[in-house]
């Protein structure tokens, strides 16, 4: 009799609406705080019955620290540096993507990067986001030609007006391109020259800022220009403030991207698998470039099809061409040197 109760009981709308809250799959995926958008998680959320939650990490140690001391199957699904994919990989934290599973031939040729994204001929990530590590300017209240070289971006007139974006690797790289030294092949002997530079940029700045400080003192007035900046820290405040603009100086810049892939141990392989394919199509692409938290260009060169015109006005789109064959990648030291690098950096703070 307990049993029939329970078989009545279960037709009304209300225990209906209890199964299939029940029912509902999660996903759960470390990321940069560009995927914690509602309107980029949503219509993933609601085309697949699944619920997504986010977690919002900065810096790669910080995701690897806290992938270690999660239990196996507690993650699904990582964005990453694209530079780090393979400290993951070395620490047994992504799993191997499905062969085909996730097609790149719509991407921008330049930032499908398999030297990043595959590790001994075996990929586990893909790029999902780029975009440059530059010089972020107030136009109204700096010339823009001085914005235009390295040489005089941090220079004397600038005194007191200049934020440092606080990141090492993008900061030391274009530290270096100013030198004339090309990012991928920066070793221990470059150290006093990039130093010196960056002992130069810091006498010059009023601070060093992550990116929300960064992007408040820029707007705000605090400071006129940030280096390491770009369309990631002044797009989204295009609309209000078109004074706030960005360029690459005609000596280069850095080129940033963020992979994704899914974590080793997953309990939701294919549904994590799902979830990437939803990131690269030119829907979510769109969606992810002009998210709320920062812009920065699609991988997906389909996804301009999705983009309107203002949006792709503002990322620069007719521009890339250019702008990809002048950047370079970020630098990629081995141990020893990023350890040098760091103590490089942490001197220059502490000045």
């Amino acid at each position: 009799m307990k049993h029939l109760t329970s078989y009545f009981m279960c037709t009304t709308a209300l225990c209906f609406v209890a199964g299939a809250a029940a029912a509902q799959e999660e996903l759960n995926a470390l990321v940069w705080c560009d995927h914690t958008d509602p309107a980029l998680i949503q219509p993933f959320e609601e085309a697949n019955n699944v619920k997504v939650n986010l977690r919002e990490y900065e810096g790669t140690g910080a995701a690897l620290a806290l992938l270690e001391q999660s239990r196996p199957g507690d993650w699904d699904v990582l964005v990453i540096d694209g530079i780090d994919v393979f400290r993951a990989v070395e620490a047994g934290v992504l799993a191997p993507m499905p062969e085909g599973a996730v097609s790149t031939a719509d991407f921008f040729p330049q930032v499908v990067m398999e030297e990043n994204n595959t590790v001994d001929g075996v990929t586990y990530a893909v790029t999902e986001k780029f975009g440059y590590n530059t010089i972020s300017y107030n136009a109204d209240k700096v010339d823009a030609a001085d914005m235009e070289s390295l040489s005089t971006v941090w220079s004397e007139k600038y005194e007191g007006r200049i934020s440092i974006y606080d990141y090492y690797l993008p900061v030391m790289g274009l530290a270096a391109i100013a030198e004339g030294v090309a990012t991928a092949e920066i070793g221990a002997g470059d150290m006093d020259a990039i130093g010196g530079v960056l002992s130069t940029m810091r006498s010059r700045a009023a601070s060093v800022a992550g990116v929300v400080a960064a992007q408040t003192a820029l707007a705000t007035g605090e400071v006129d220009i940030v280096v390491g900046g770009g369309e990631w820290l002044t797009a989204v405040l295009a609309e209000e403030q078109p004074n706030l603009t960005w360029t690459i100086p005609k000596e280069g810049a850095v080129r940033w991207a963020q992979s994704i892939g899914v974590v080793e141990g997953s309990e939701n392989p294919d549904l994590a698998v799902e979830f990437i394919k939803y990131i690269v199509s030119p829907e979510g692409q769109a969606r992810l470039a002009t998210s709320s938290c920062f812009w920065g260009m699609p991988a997906n060169a389909k996804a301009g099809e999705v983009l309107t015109d203002a949006q792709k006005d503002i990322l620069r789109w007719d521009s890339q061409p250019d702008y990809l064959a002048l950047t370079q990648l970020y630098p990629a030291p081995d141990a020893d040197l990023d350890i040098e690098m760091q103590d490089l950096w942490l001197e220059t703070l502490q000045q």
